[in-house]
């Protein structure tokens, strides 16, 4: 298939395929975490003093929903995080 990707981007940082989307994604993420309760309990115990707060992580992995709870917990622990999807 050769169709052209349309994106969506706010800020030119980032693309969504089909941003309409993205409440389903944000349901699905949501009960992603409450079956992923190693990275929920990360999140309660760190959050406040963020330790990652400063460090770059970047990663390149299939995207998943457990993918995108992790990279939420580290967001939330204070890392800057960077990620590509990769089909591997």
């Amino acid at each position: 298939m050769n169709a052209q990707l349309k994106t969506f981007s706010q800020d030119g940082d980032y693309k969504v395929a089909d941003i309409s989307l993205a409440d389903w994604g944000r349901k699905e993420i949501d009960i992603a975490a409450h079956e992923l309760p190693g990275l929920m309990s990360i999140r309660r115990k760190h959050a406040a003093q963020a330790p990652l707060k400063g460090v770059r992580v970047t990663g390149s992995l299939h995207m998943t929903i457990q993918t995108a709870v992790l990279i939420e917990t580290l967001k939330d622990i204070g890392a800057d995080v960077r990620w590509a999807s990769c089909n591997i």
